[in-house]
């Protein structure tokens, strides 16, 4: 069974935490943003790009059995790191648990605090495009 999204940003939070400076956090999120599963080039399309990020970002969501399922690529690492963090929450979820969800995580690691206004802008396209797709889902 799949731990619940309350308990998966408990875990990042726990994770994310341990670290007691920023470069060594920023080093664990490209170091996950370098373990996503390479994007097909075939979703790297204009309606996967995320608008509004300063990098190249793209979100392939699918729904199979009731659940929405995400890939995502970037071309810039913090990106790809941020970017691996919400998939560890999102896919693999209900359109239901998407849109419900608050992400406390993001700011109970500090981490809305040190990102620079052009990522945080960017985090927040990518969020509500996933919050997006799964609302459309429900209708």
């Amino acid at each position: 069974m799949q731990p619940s999204i309350a308990d998966v940003q408990a875990d990042l939070i726990k994770r994310l935490n341990h670290f007691d400076n920023w470069k060594d956090r920023y080093k664990y999120i490209i170091d996950m943003g370098k373990q996503l599963q390479t994007l097909p080039e075939d979703f790297k399309t204009e309606e996967n790009r995320i608008h509004g990020c300063q990098s190249q970002v793209w979100i392939h969501i699918e729904e199979r059995d009731g659940r929405l399922y995400l890939q995502a690529s970037s071309d810039a690492a913090i990106v790809a790191g941020l970017i691996a963090l919400l998939l560890r929450v999102y896919s693999g979820r209900t359109p239901e648990e998407i849109i419900n969800m608050p992400l406390d995580f993001l700011a109970q690691t500090g981490l809305l605090q040190h990102l620079s206004p052009n990522r945080s802008t960017g985090l927040y396209h990518m969020i509500k495009r996933i919050q997006a797709e799964a609302q459309s889902r429900l209708t």
